[in-house]
């Protein structure tokens, strides 16, 4: 009998396992889309522009932070809508948190980029992994 605490896994396990990591990241993400769907996406049009880059990349938010992360909480398309997380992510960190990628918290410590640090690497190891089993329309490794 395999015990719930042993380092042994079953295919079960591994598969929920793909499917708590794959709803962490898409959910804590979505609430950001939401924020941008209220809010509009026109502030990141300025640091776009600073890179040289056209302000219509800014409406990427959308895909990367609504978008995909509803593909991934339904199960479909899970390992393009992680990678569309990862480029995301990639721009976030570019865009707004460029100073901050070797800062440590004031106050309590910690690295200042770690929530866009670990929805970066969570929609990475998401897109590495696959969904395998809880998926709908598509492979088991959407």
């Amino acid at each position: 009998m395999i015990s719930i605490l042993s380092d042994r896994t079953t295919q079960g396990s591994q598969d929920a396992g793909r499917l708590v990591l794959r709803l962490a990241v898409a959910i804590v993400l979505l609430f950001h889309g939401v924020a941008k769907l209220k809010n509009g996406v026109a502030w990141i049009a300025d640091p776009l522009a600073d890179l040289g880059l056209p302000a219509f990349i800014s409406y990427g938010a959308y895909l990367g932070e609504v978008v995909a992360p509803l593909l991934m909480i339904v199960g479909y398309k899970v390992r393009l809508a992680a990678l569309v997380i990862v480029g995301n992510m990639s721009m976030v960190l570019l865009l707004a948190h460029r100073k901050d990628v070797f800062a440590i918290n004031e106050g309590g410590g910690g690295w200042a980029v770690e929530l866009q640090a670990l929805i970066l690497f969570g929609a990475l190891a998401v897109f590495l992994l696959g969904s395998e089993r809880f998926v709908i329309g598509g492979s088991r490794s959407s």
